[in-house]
């Protein structure tokens, strides 16, 4: 058997660059993009699917990993995204998403943690957060989250309200409406519900965004003003038009309030119907959600065949399973 020549071994270099760019590459973010559309339309399931051959094909792909921490995230089980969002860690630690989605998936377990585990996951969120922010300042939703973490937490654990407010100035460079709505929370916290009142508007008038009209609907529930918060939800839902993920807490504080239930299963019918859902409110939960009101109002039919519809979609989300054994 003949060997190859350099020219014949260069060109065969060439191939099989070729074919990795072209028959590997490709492929693999084909998947990942539609792993991504699946989990965007609360598909959990065609996204596990999707995600689970591909790192086992390639391991080190960070953006697969990443994709399947968020999946489980979703379906609210902590563990699974934990390990995922690790991997995706320890392939790109400078990542600012990967340590956002890390510091995320930690916090979902401590959620359901014993106060000794709970406090050491705290910490490790704490760490996920900040690592986030510093990587990427302009990165909203990272630098949000670790502002709300400095409010909810004691000090003990990192937390404090002066944390707090300097990312809120640092947010003010690049959302003068993540800035207030934070600075609103801080008010909050500190009992000065009028300044947090003003925030909130504050945040509304920089774009009239649906979000930022239920934050402060969110607010006056409680504060125990459902009439308020109910006028706020109905002019958020007079100035949505995209249908996202801001009608699934519109139907909450709607719930909550114990008002107006038919405009809340009208919300989340919307959403349902609606082509911009997303992995902010997985179309799995508002099932369940759905599910939940109609049962409350005895429509047990109607509730079964919401917590059948997530399953299809999400198999493992638990919520919806407990949900169908009820009686």
């Amino acid at each position: 058997m003949s060997t190859l020549n350099k020219a014949e071994a260069a060109s065969l270099r060439v191939v099989l660059c070729l074919l990795l760019l072209f028959g590997t590459l490709r492929p693999a973010r084909a998947d990942i993009a539609s792993a991504d559309r699946a989990l965007q339309q609360g598909r959990a399931a065609e996204a596990v699917n999707l995600l689970q051959p591909l790192i086992a094909a390639q391991p080190s792909d960070p953006a697969a990993h990443q994709l399947l921490c968020r999946v489980y995230y979703a379906e609210e089980l902590a563990d699974p995204a934990i390990h995922e969002c690790e991997q995706a860690v320890a392939h790109v630690p400078a990542s600012s998403n990967n340590q956002m989605w890390l510091g995320r998936a930690y916090g979902l377990k401590a959620e359901h943690a014993g106060p000794f585990t709970g406090l050491s996951l705290a910490k490790k969120v704490r760490v996920a957060f900040e690592s986030s922010a510093q990587l990427d300042p302009s990165n909203i939703p990272a630098s949000t989250a670790l502002g709300e973490f400095y409010i909810a937490a004691p000090s003990l654990i990192g937390g404090g309200l002066d944390k707090a407010e300097r990312i809120a100035s640092q947010l003010q460079r690049y959302s003068p409406a993540a800035a207030h709505r934070l600075r609103a929370m801080i008010a909050e916290k500190r009992k000065d519900f009028s300044t947090a009142e003003s925030e909130f508007r504050s945040a509304i008038a920089e774009g009239h965004r649906p979000d930022a009209m239920v934050d402060l609907g969110a607010f006056y529930q409680r504060q125990n003003q459902p009439d308020k918060a109910v006028i706020t939800i109905q002019s958020a839902l007079n100035a949505d038009r995209a249908h996202d993920a801001a009608l699934m807490d519109m139907a909450s504080i709607l719930t909550d309030a114990q008002r107006s239930p038919d405009l809340a299963e009208k919300v989340l019918r919307l959403y349902l119907a609606s082509s911009a859902k997303s992995e902010d409110a997985p179309a799995f939960k508002v099932h369940v959600q759905l599910g939940h009101l109609l049962s409350q109002h005895g429509d047990q039919t109607g509730a079964h065949a919401e917590y059948e519809a997530a399953l299809q979609l999400a198999p493992a989300y638990n919520p919806a399973r407990k949900a169908l054994q009820r009686p």
